[in-house]
Order: structure tokens, then C-alpha cells, then sequence
């Protein structure tokens, strides 16, 4: 998601505050984007002249960082999955990197081909990001009540997940709770769907990184390097911390009160708008 500073506030208590969201909201099933939709409206709402103002460089910094963290944790998975694509033979670890392949294809068409539309669902459509966080919540209750959960996953559940992230491009969806909340609900392991859910994001993170860097937004920017260099090591350290706690909770089945969550602030958000 884009990240956005106040020019009223510290930069480098902004930069870490920016850090510690991102490195939250990247694992934990809460939707970042939906937080920051709900946020910016309120802001908007009671008048605020301090509205943030988006940072581009930023944004890529921060989505660097818990890029890094996520490899350095699944870095055994990494090297398989690297492995794999060079071997070139039919064996585990070739088609456990088809699987991610395959798994990025509908979130990425999605993004190419709708980048204009995908805006447009943005900018204070608290009405949608209400509604969506209460689906969250219904996915991640849904499947913390699953009992059937040992299976691997299959080419045609990599491409149901993928297809689940696409629909997670939606405001108030959360990213990590429509993946590992599909994988569980089609009775893959559970820790085995955490591990697949962050993994599969890694490749559209580079992907969206690169875009920001060739758009050339970056150039008129002017970012001093401690606050960059505060974020990252802040995004990178919760990072670490959020996502092997996330694993841990999906294994315990302890999402649902991630979907209580979701409900709360998402009821809260609907009615808000509606009065």
C-alpha cells in the first residue's frame, strides 16, 4: 500500500511509526489498505489541514524491507523454490516454483489490466472497506473452524489462492487472511498455507517496487536518508516478529480473533457512513 507522511510530525518518528504498520499489516489478516482508507476519511471527515502527503520512495523502502524479512525467514524455502527453477526436472521442488508462478498470475493480470479501475476504489470509499473487513472477518472465522487440514498444496489450489489475492486487491480485503483463509478452507495444512501465503507475494512486492522506481515519481521526492534508513530497519524488525507470530497463531487456530477484529471495525465503519 502507499505510504503517506505528515509534515507536521518528526520525520523519523514518522518514518518508524510508517515501519511498525507495514511490518504489521503485511502478515497480520487486518488489510492495510482498508486501515488506511478508513484513517484518511476520518481525517478528512473532522476537518484535519494536516492531511499526510504520499511518499513514493518511502512506500518502496518499506515494502523492501519486509520483502527482506520474509526471505530471511522462508530463506530455506527461497533456495528450493530457486533450485527448483533451475533444475529443470519434474521433481518437488520444479513444481512447488510453478505453483508460486501460477499463484501470481491472477493478482498480477488483475493489476495490469485494471490499474485504472483498482483506483478508483480508493479515496474514501469507507462504505466498501466497511463491507469488505466484515468479509475478512466471515473468511478468517470460516476457516479457524476448519478441521480437515493436512493436505499440500495442489497446481489447481495454488491457482484458487492466487485468484483469492486478486480479489484481496479490494479495499478491506486482507491480503494474508483471503490466502491463508482459502488454503485452509480447501484443506491444505495450516502451516503450509501461512508459508505459501507469504511466499507468493513476494515476487508481485519486487514487482510493484519496480513499477514505483520506472514510474519516475521518485525524482521529485526528497526523502533524508536517516528517516529511510529508521523505517527500514523498523518495517524489518516487526516484520520478523509479525510474520513467525502469524504462523504461529494459524497453526494454534487462533484467527478468530483477527475476525473479531475485522467485524468490529468494519460494523463501526459502515455505520459511521450510513449515519
Amino acid at each position: 500500500m502507499p505510504y503517506y507522511i505528515n509534515p507536521k510530525m518528526s520525520s523519523v518518528f514518522a518514518a518508524i511509526l510508517l515501519g511498525i504498520i507495514q511490518g504489521l499489516t503485511e502478515f497480520l489478516p487486518v488489510s492495510s489498505s482498508g486501515h488506511l482508507e478508513i484513517t484518511t476519511f476520518i481525517l478528512e471527515h473532522f476537518g484535519s489541514d494536516s492531511l499526510p502527503q504520499e511518499n513514493i520512495l518511502m512506500t518502496v523502502v518499506l515494502h523492501a524491507a519486509t520483502a527482506l524479512s520474509t526471505l530471511l525467514i522462508f530463506r530455506d524455502e527461497v533456495t528450493q523454490i530457486l533450485r527448483g527453477l533451475l533444475q529443470f526436472k519434474w521433481n518437488k521442488e520444479f513444481q512447488f516454483s510453478l505453483k508460486i508462478i501460477l499463484s501470481m498470475f491472477p493478482a498480477a493480470l488483475v493489476g495490469v489490466l485494471f490499474d485504472e479501475q483498482i483506483d478508483g476504489l480508493f479515496g474514501g470509499r469507507v462504505l466498501l472497506v466497511g463491507s469488505m473487513l466484515i468479509v475478512t472477518g466471515l473468511l478468517l472465522f470460516v476457516a479457524d473452524k476448519a478441521k480437515s487440514t493436512t493436505q499440500s498444496v495442489s497446481f489447481r489450489q495454488s491457482l484458487i489462492i492466487g485468484i483469492a489475492q486478486a480479489i484481496a486487491i479490494l479495499p478491506g480485503i486482507s491480503r494474508s487472511g483471503a490466502t491463508i483463509s482459502t488454503s485452509v478452507i480447501l484443506g491444505i495444512d495450516r502451516e503450509k498455507a501461512a508459508r505459501f501465503s507469504f511466499l507468493m507475494v513476494v515476487p508481485l512486492i519486487f514487482g510493484k517496487m519496480t513499477k514505483d522506481i520506472l514510474s519516475g515519481e521518485m525524482a521529485s521526492e526528497s526523502t533524508a536518508l536517516i528517516p529511510l534508513i529508521a523505517g527500514f530497519v523498523a518495517a524489518f524488525i516487526t516484520g520478523l516478529i509479525a510474520c513467525k507470530w502469524m504462523i504461529s497463531l494459524v497453526k494454534k487456530s487462533q484467527l478468530k480473533y483477527f475476525a473479531y477484529y475485522c467485524f468490529t471495525i468494519g460494523i463501526l465503519a459502515v455505520i459511521f457512513t450510513v449515519l
